[in-house]
């Protein structure tokens, strides 16, 4: 059986088998299953990469600065693409934004405050915190979300995706608490897969107090950042790898 045969066979919706375990069965990680190729042309996958590095370097940079990034690299592009392609890989620069209606309205979406200032964090499982990044493949690319022990620095559960679909956020998360136990705090960012009902309900069902980082804050999840640092230069952008295997 092939892996696009194998990729077939796994039941998204399994009643007993979670993908985790169907992909054990199959032999093929759960990586290689979400992997897609995505439908993007070689120059905008190799901007993406570009924007991704640039990224990680200065979090900072909003359209305009990397447009002007890109353009001092030889590149010619303009803001429209590079604002299409900074949604795409799941960034934005620090600048403030006017909150949408659904973060508004709290019936489907719901800002927590920042717990996290001047906490002295001194035990496991006191903070928790997620992310998701943009991971580049020669041919496309995937979407990491991990889950973090502030005190240890311990990656608790990660997870792939081929979509930025709440979904494998919590899943993640589920994978922490059943292994792990639970924080007393839980922080992200302000992103809808963060602040939809289903993120943040399961969290107060377990009585996990929930932290948000500020709109244009992206350090107030630092520790995080820096595991995405870490695991880019010392290991992604080492490997160029073509699907998710």
């Amino acid at each position: 059986m092939g892996l696009d045969q194998k990729r077939l066979a796994v039941e998204p919706d399994h009643p007993r088998l979670t993908i985790e375990r169907q992909c054990e069965l199959l032999g093929i990680s759960r990586s290689s299953y979400y992997y897609r190729a995505q439908p993007e042309t070689v120059d905008n996958l190799r901007y993406m990469r570009l924007i991704d590095e640039q990224y990680i370097q200065t979090p900072f940079y909003g359209v305009p600065r990397m447009t002007a990034s890109l353009r001092r690299q030889g590149h010619q592009v303009n803001h429209k693409r590079v604002a299409r392609l900074m949604r795409q890989i799941g960034i934005q620069g620090l600048q403030a934004r006017k909150h949408g209606r659904s973060m508004a309205d709290g019936s489907e979406h719901r800002i927590y405050p920042y717990l996290l200032r001047d906490l002295s964090v001194e035990r496991p499982n006191q903070v928790w915190s997620t992310d998701i990044t943009y991971v580049p493949m020669e041919q496309g690319f995937l979407y990491l979300t991990a889950v973090l022990d502030w005190y240890s620095r311990r990656v608790l559960s990660w997870e792939l995706s081929n979509s930025m679909d709440r979904s494998f956020c919590i899943s993640c998360l589920e994978s922490a608490l059943a292994n792990f136990g639970k924080p007393e705090i839980f922080n992200t960012d302000q992103g809808p897969q963060y602040t939809s009902r289903d993120f943040t309900g399961r969290l107060e069902k377990e009585g996990i107090a929930v932290s948000m980082d500020g709109r244009g804050r992206a350090l107030d999840n630092v520790f995080i950042e820096r595991l995405w640092k870490s695991v880019k230069y010392e290991y992604i952008y080492l490997h160029g790898h073509q699907d998710g295997l």
